[in-house]
C-alpha cells in the first residue's frame, strides 16, 4: 500500500509541478487568456505523455489490465484535445506564426519539432481508432513507432522553448517521459516483434 501511494504521489507531482511553476511565471504578465490557455494545454499534454505509457504497460498499482487500457484510451482522447487546444490558441493569438510552423518555414527549430509531434499524435490516435482493421502485431508496431515520434518530437519541442515552464521541472518531466516510454516499449518487446516480422 505504501509503495502504491508513493508511486501515485510521484506521478501526480511530476505532472502538477510544471503546471504550478508555469502558473507563477512572470512571462504570463500581459498575456492574453487564450495564449495562457494554449500554453497550459501544451504542458498538460506533456504530462499525459508520462501517464500514457504507464497505463499501456499496466504498471500503475491498483489498476487491472482492463481498467488501465480503458483509462489509456480516455487519456489518449485527452491528449489529442490538449494538442488541439494548444495549436488553436496559438492560432488565435498569432496566425502567421502557426502558418509558418505548419508549412515548416518557421525560423524557430522548436516549431518544426512541435508540428512533427502534433501530426504523430493525430496519426497514433487514428491508428488506435482503427485498431480492428490491423493485424495485432502490425498494429502494435505502427502505434509504437508513432508514439516514439511523438515522444521525441514533444521532448525536443519542450526543451528548445524558453517559456513559462521552469527549466528544472521541464527537464525532469521530459526525462521521466523518455524513461517511462522506453521501459514500457522494452517490456512489451515491441522491437522483438519487428525482428520476428523481418525474419
Amino acid at each position: 500500500m505504501a509503495r502504491a501511494v508513493l508511486i501515485w504521489a510521484a506521478l501526480v507531482a511530476a505532472s502538477a509541478v510544471p503546471l504550478l511553476v508555469a502558473a507563477g511565471s512572470p512571462l504570463l504578465q500581459w498575456r492574453q487568456p487564450v495564449y495562457i490557455a494554449a500554453g497550459f494545454a501544451g504542458i498538460a499534454a506533456l504530462g499525459l505523455l508520462l501517464v500514457q505509457p504507464l497505463l499501456a504497460g499496466n504498471v500503475l498499482p491498483g489498476l487491472d489490465p482492463r481498467r488501465s487500457r480503458w483509462i489509456h484510451q480516455i487519456a489518449g482522447i485527452g491528449l489529442v484535445a490538449a494538442v488541439v487546444v494548444h495549436v488553436a490558441g496559438l492560432w488565435v493569438t498569432s496566425p502567421p506564426d502557426v502558418i509558418d510552423a505548419l508549412t515548416f518555414s518557421s525560423p524557430t527549430p522548436f516549431s518544426v519539432w512541435g508540428v512533427i509531434a502534433m501530426w504523430a499524435v493525430f496519426a497514433a490516435a487514428l491508428v488506435a481508432a482503427l485498431r480492428r482493421r490491423f493485424r495485432p502485431r502490425l498494429w502494435r508496431l505502427a502505434h509504437s513507432f508513432l508514439i516514439v515520434v511523438v515522444v521525441i518530437g514533444t521532448v525536443v519541442h519542450a526543451v528548445l522553448i524558453e517559456g513559462t515552464m521552469g527549466t528544472g521541472s521541464k527537464i525532469a518531466l521530459c526525462g521521466l517521459v523518455i524513461v517511462a516510454s522506453a521501459k514500457v516499449l522494452s517490456d512489451l518487446r515491441v522491437w522483438t516483434l519487428l525482428r520476428r516480422r523481418r525474419a
